[in-house]
């Protein structure tokens, strides 16, 4: 009988982190974008704000967040007396790094008297210019909290802006910023799709462009979409964000099939965030067997940054 050498290789793989755990007095917080076999492995797997909310109330001495930088500074930023890692510090995000700190500031300066909303998908050093943080679970009902003559700057991402904008009617001056995943969605490619699925429902992250939000039966946060898709009646689901969240799509309803929209290059039928795809197994055990990559964010800085993610944590409840 042949042996899938491979398979047997990601289980102890598995049996090691699982006891590197221990030892370390570690919890493992995976976001949905993970690959399978971490979400799998993982304590905790979940969207932005249910990490955000999660890390702040562990006892383990040690936070392994696999997902990209700036959530493992969120943890940092929340937990500064925990060691936090990450499986590798080159996970970075397209959406953070299309916010540069110095124009930002200097954004905020020529528009006086606004309100700076920041989606959570940014560097520490913007989250210090902010006054409140969102993630797209919460970025409507906090936005909604404000009086609605409110003078608001909403940054990085100008897809979730426009988004908000158009439900809630504000007119929140917008940071041109987005995401690469999200951005490379094709329309064409949905059209084509929903002719060859008719029955499906479309699930679509607010990150995408306009075009392709008209297009869906529903848009919604990474958490939404995976409770819509348990919730609802519908059998066949054509899924705009990134592909991960397919695999706890399918592990919640194995009955129902789901096809991930591809991109405008696409030829893998998928379109996959390569930051957060950078996060592998072996990094994962050996982080944990190390110690390092680990999450260091400037004392001032988080001083600053966490008091506009406590405003967003204390405006979610």
């Amino acid at each position: 009988m042949s042996v899938d050498k491979s398979k047997d290789y990601k289980q102890q793989l598995k049996d090691e982190i699982i006891q590197l755990k221990k030892e370390k007095d570690a919890v493992i917080l995976a976001h949905y974008y993970q690959q399978g076999e971490i979400q799998d492995v993982a304590d905790f797997i979940g969207d932005s704000l249910a990490l955000a909310q999660i890390a702040r109330k562990l006892k383990e001495k040690t936070i392994v967040l696999c997902g990209v930088h700036f959530m493992g500074e969120t943890a940092k930023i929340l937990c500064p007396d925990k060691t936090v890692l990450i499986p590798d510090i080159n996970a970075g995000c397209s959406l953070a790094d299309s916010c540069d700190p110095v124009e930002f500031k200097k954004f905020i300066e020529d528009n006086p008297g606004h309100t700076v909303i920041s989606y959570v998908n940014t560097s520490a050093d913007i989250k210090a210019m902010t006054d409140v943080v969102v993630t797209s679970s919460n970025a409507k009902n906090i936005v909604d909290q404000f009086p609605e003559d409110e003078k608001i700057i909403f940054g990085p991402d100008k897809n979730l802006g426009n988004y908000i904008n158009s439900i809630t009617g504000r007119k929140m001056l917008l940071w041109n910023g987005a995401c690469h995943v999200h951005e490379q969605f094709s329309v064409d490619k949905l059209i084509e799709l929903k002719k060859q699925y008719p029955d499906a429902e479309v699930l679509a992250h607010p990150e995408c462009k306009k075009p392709l939000l008209l297009l869906a039966d529903v848009v919604g946060s990474t958490a939404a979409l995976l409770k819509h898709s348990i919730e609802s009646d519908c059998k066949q689901f054509i899924v705009a964000t990134e592909s991960g969240i397919l695999h706890e799509m399918k592990k919640s309803s194995p009955e129902k099939e789901f096809i991930p929209l591809p991109g405008e290059d696409s030829t893998c039928g998928c379109n996959d965030c390569n930051f957060m795809k950078l996060n592998t197994l072996e990094k994962l055990r050996d982080c944990l067997k190390n110690g390092y990559p680990e999450i260091e964010v400037d004392v001032d800085i988080a001083l600053k940054a966490v008091k506009p993610i406590e405003r967003m944590l204390e405006m979610s409840k």
